[in-house]
Parts: structure tokens; sequence; C-alpha cells
């Protein structure tokens, strides 16, 4: 009786596995990668099913901006059905610069037909690009670019004219401040090459535009995007400098995370602080008068415009060369500049009191 109890009990695990397997192979899987939960996850091997396989590499997993981003993929998907895609979210815990790098090789391993990520160093993924490039992969920097690395990507799709960025924000603390006094800036991680270019136009800003002759730039410290470490960096800038007059925060995580230290202090229409964040996160700091007004451009755009680009390649002949062009549905037509870039926007957006109410219900 125990033989072949043995020999029945056999049996059903071979069974078992093999319906998994059936299960994974004929496409079961990949829906499970329409997830916006940010938990990491892997796709199975590629197979020849028509379906479009994407995956998102943020910067760092819990961030609310890159979830916002997130969200206009999902957008495109559904106006293009989502049998036809399995879309995978998934990223490291911190923004380290080479953190990303397990991810691109596990995308590639999956199948992938196309690599959106959000590059937490200018050149640390140079080889990951490579090889995933090798095997026909499609690498897109998204939200930035990986100046001195283009020569490693497909093309980057932009949230905004980056050139216009610095000079906006410089434009709106100033304006804030009275052009005068004494700011600091908290950014992300020393590596963020999008902050980092931001912060060389602020910096040529205060250099050469004589509207700014009577503003100081104290310090820039780093809160990693974390919410934490940005708030602990904000406790000590003010420690640090009793003369603080302004901040610029170029981070949607650091932005926020600012505001609650400001707010919390009572300093509110004392210290004005600017940057660029997400609606829904500063509602109640523009409200209450904690922040005077903010910048940003829409975050959804971009993954929306992601897909439609992948979509275009995979399924109408688009190639991604300088001065092609392709639709992106509600979006309209894009066109692929000469530097490999794409434009979602021209110029960022600014949100205050009269218009944060309308936004904040978006992203």
């Amino acid at each position: 009786m125990r033989k072949i109890f043995l020999i029945f009990l056999i049996m059903f695990l071979c069974a078992a596995a093999a319906a998994l397997w059936f299960f994974a192979r004929s496409g079961g899987m990949p829906a499970s990668g329409l997830n916006a939960s940010g938990d990491k996850q892997s796709a199975v091997e590629a197979i020849d099913d028509g379906m479009l396989r994407i995956c998102f590499i943020p910067k760092n997993l819990g961030n609310p901006y890159f979830e916002a981003l997130s969200s206009g993929f999902y957008d495109a998907i559904a106006e293009l059905g989502e049998e036809n895609f399995s879309y995978v979210y998934s990223g490291p815990e911190t923004a380290e610069a080479d953190s990303q790098i397990p991810y691109v090789e596990e995308a590639v391993q999956n199948g992938a037909d196309a690599i959106f990520i959000a590059a937490n160093s200018n050149d640390a993924l140079n080889d990951a690009f490579d090889a995933a490039r090798k095997a026909g992969v499609r690498v897109y920097i998204i939200n930035q670019d990986i100046p001195g690395s283009e020569a490693h990507r497909d093309a980057a799709i932009m949230p905004v004219n980056f050139d216009a960025v610095g000079a906006a924000q410089m434009k709106l603390l100033a304006e804030q401040m009275g052009y005068e006094g004494r700011f600091a800036i908290l950014s992300a991680t020393a590596d963020a090459p999008d902050q980092n270019t931001w912060i060389e136009l602020i910096k040529a800003e205060l250099e050469n535009n004589p509207a700014y002759e009577k503003m100081e730039l104290l310090e820039i410290v780093y809160g990693d995007d974390q919410p934490e470490k940005s708030a602990a960096e904000m406790e000590a800038l003010l420690s640090k400098y009793p003369d603080l007059e302004g901040v610029i925060a170029p981070t949607a995580v650091g932005l926020p995370s600012a505001c609650k230290v400001i707010q919390a202090r009572g300093l509110a229409g004392k210290i004005r602080i600017i940057g660029l964040g997400l609606p829904s996160e500063m509602a109640e700091f523009v409200r209450d008068g904690t922040c005077g007004g903010f910048q940003l451009w829409n975050p959804p755009y971009e993954g929306y415009l992601g897909v439609y680009m992948v979509w275009a390649e995979k399924k109408q002949g688009f190639s991604p060369a300088p001065g092609a062009r392709f639709p992106a549905g509600k979006l309209g037509e894009y066109t692929i500049l000469p530097n490999g870039q794409i434009l979602t926007l021209t110029d960022p957006m600014q949100y205050d009191k009269s218009n944060i109410e309308k936004y904040a219900v978006l992203f």
C-alpha cells in the first residue's frame, strides 16, 4: 500500500510540475508583470506570442515620482490592449550608481523587447546597456539622459527641455525671495545626472545673470532620494545657517520632505522653498503657505509616450533614428531630435494655489 501511495505521489508531483511549465510557456505569468506595487518580479523567457515585453527600471522603489511615471505606461497599454503587452516595474531599493545593473541583466534574460530606465549614473551602466543592445533589446533612458554616454542607449525620453529647468528654478526662487538672500540646494544623489545638470545651470545663472547678484548659494546637500535623509539634511541646513532664506529641492522626494521640516518648525514664509515635486505630494504645503509654488512637468506622459514609441517600432516599422516621427495617441506626433532625445514637453509647468487642486488628483 505504501508503495502504491508513493507511486501516485510521484505521478502527482510530475503532473503539477508539467502544468506549471506549460502555464509559464503559454504566457500565463506575464500578466503578473502588470502591477503597480513595485515588487521585484521575473518575467518568463521570451516566446513568440506577439506580446511586447516592456520593463521600466526606476532609480529606486517606493519613490512616488516614478510610480506616477509608471501610471503612464498603464494608460497607454490600456488604450492599445493589455493582451498585447507584458509590463514589469522593477528596480532597486536604493539609488546607488550600480544598483540597477542586476535589473537590466534580468530584463534581458527574461526576453524584454525594450528597457526604460531612469539611470542612477551617467556611465556605470554602460556595459550592461551594451550587452542588452547586443542581445536585441532596445535601451531607452527615461526622465533624463546619460550625458557623455549617449552612444550606449537607443534614445532618451525627456520630461521637458532640461536646458530650461535650471533657469526656471532659479527664477522662481528669486521671485519669492525678492531677488536677494542666501539659499541652499537639497538634491537627490551626488551622481544623479538630471539633478546635476540643473545644479550646473543654476550656478551658471548665478554667475552670469546680473538679476541674481544679491543672491548667494551657500551649500549643496544630498538626501539620496530618501525621505528620512532628505529631512535630516534640511534640519542640518537650518542649524548650520541661521540666516538661510531659501531652498531649491529639485527632487520629488526631497521637496516634500524639506517642506515637512519647515512646516513643523513654523518657518512658513520665512524660508522660501521651491523645487520639483508631485502635485499630490505637495498640495498640503501649497494650501498652508509652506511652499509658494513649485515646478514639474507631467510624469505619466513619459511612460505613455514610451509605450507608443515601442508600439510604433514593433508594429508599424518605426526606427528611433534622429528626424524620425511617430504618433503617440492623445499626445500627438513626436520627433527624435538630432541628439537622440524626445521632449515630452518644452517647458516646466508651475503649480501653486491657482491650479494645485486640479493636478493633485491626477498625479
